[in-house]
This record gives C-alpha cells, structure tokens and sequence, in this order.
C-alpha cells in the first residue's frame, strides 16, 4: 500500500472526525467541561491566561484521547499480523478486498446514502473526574471521550484500524496520523473558539467530502491500486523539486 498517501488520508479522517455533527457542536460544552468555565466565559474572555488554561486543558485531553486510539491501533496491528500469518499468500489479498469493501460501505454510511440502524447509536462513557483531579481529570476525559462511540467518529476510526490491521507494520503510523489530524484543529479551534460557530453549518459538507473520500480509498485498496498512485505522486513530487532545484541552481 502506499504508505505516503494512506498517511495523509488518515491524517485527513482525523480532522473529518472533529469537524464532524458529532464533535464539533458540542466542543464548547467540552472545553467547558475540562476546565469548570462556562461557554459564556470560554467564548467570551480572550486573555492569555484563559487562552493559556484552554491549550493545556485540550493537551490533556488529546493525551488521553491518543492513549486509547493508540492502543487501538496497535492491537489492530497484532490482530492483522496474526491474520496475514494465518492466511499468507493468496488469502492475503481476501483481507485486503474485504478491508476495502468495510471502507466502502463506511464512507456510504458517513456521506449518508447508507443507513445502519445499528451504528446510528451513540454510547460515550461518562468520566466525571473530580476537580481536584485537575489535569489529570482531563486526561480520563479524554480517555472516556475516546473510548465511546458515535454515528460521526466511530466508522471513520473503525476504517483507520482496518487499515492498521491490513498493514501491520505501519498500523502504528496511521493511527498516530489520525490522532494529529484531530488534535490540530482541536488547538487551533480552542485558540480561536470563537471561531468554531461559522464553521459547523459547513459540518453536513464536509462529512459527505470525507465519505467519498473514504470510498475512494476502499476502491483504491481494494483494486490494489494505491501503490501505483502513490509512487505516480511520489515521482511526480521528486521531478517537481529536482526541476525547481535545478532552476534555482542554474540561474
């Protein structure tokens, strides 16, 4: 598979998972939550040292987030490294058809031109740490936060782990791209919160965006067909560099 491009699609699956209906209109009452301030007072003040609270208080909850989709991620890792043990050769690539006909009807499901009952309900677990806890409260926040499951988020990670499973040795790798992909605009949204308002009218867009996308990636995966586009984008990027490295040098 190409590891390049698969990297930045998961990259990619993290930011659609917080920009998501799921994540990003209730990241107020979230940020709220971790630090004991009202939404008024979040939205409201803009001193550094609220802004400075914030960030760390979001760190800490991206710590406990990435301490549970991380180890997801690597026992997908061991779970595709068993697989690919007992069934080598051939029946490898029944897997790899079989992981890209689950994105498949994932991104159907995220663009909404699929419906299943069942991964319409949502279940968080509910982390009520006390406020004595302080940042270490955060990260169980965190932590809960991550191990739940929503319409929104769950398919897309559910996606990345199948990717995991289907390349162990990188599976690491992607999981940890998606853990940046949501935790940039995390910061960036908790540094300008009164920015996040504009934005979630756009959230419907953006889910069908990241379920093509998504579909894409299950057809690409399942034709075999994501190492040539990866190494047709990575030669294309090297002619570009040497030909622009060369114009300057020659000049």
């Amino acid at each position: 598979m190409g590891t390049d491009v698969t990297l930045w699609l998961a990259f990619g699956a993290g930011v659609i998972s917080f920009l998501s209906p799921c994540t990003l209109p209730i990241f107020p009452a979230y940020l709220s939550y971790i630090t004991g301030m009202s939404v008024k007072e979040i939205q409201g003040d803009k001193s550094i040292k609220v802004k400075r609270k914030l960030i760390i208080h979001s760190v800490f909850f991206l710590l406990g987030l990435a301490l549970i989709f991380i180890g997801l991620g690597l026992g997908a890792s061991l779970v595709g490294d068993f697989l690919q043990g007992l069934f080598a050769g051939s029946s490898g690539l029944l897997v790899q058809r079989l992981a890209g006909v689950f994105i498949i009807a994932m991104g159907l499901f995220i663009a909404g031109w699929l419906n299943f009952s069942w991964l319409m309900k949502e279940k968080r677990l509910s982390v009520k740490p006390q406020r004595t806890l302080g940042y270490a409260g955060t990260i169980f926040v965190g932590m809960g936060f991550a191990a739940g499951w929503t319409p929104c988020i769950g398919p897309i990670f559910a996606s990345i782990l199948v990717m995991a499973a289907n390349e162990p040795g990188k599976g690491l790798l992607y999981t940890i791209a998606y853990v940046v992909g949501f935790a940039v605009p995390f910061l960036l949204f908790t540094f300008f919160i009164g920015k996040s308002r504009a934005v979630v009218k756009y959230s419907g867009i953006i889910m069908k965006a990241g379920g093509s996308l998504m579909i894409i990636m299950g057809l690409l995966l399942y034709t075999g067909q994501l190492t040539r586009i990866s190494n047709m984008l990575l030669r294309l990027v090297q002619d570009t560099w040497f030909s622009n490295l060369g114009s300057v040098l020659f000049l």
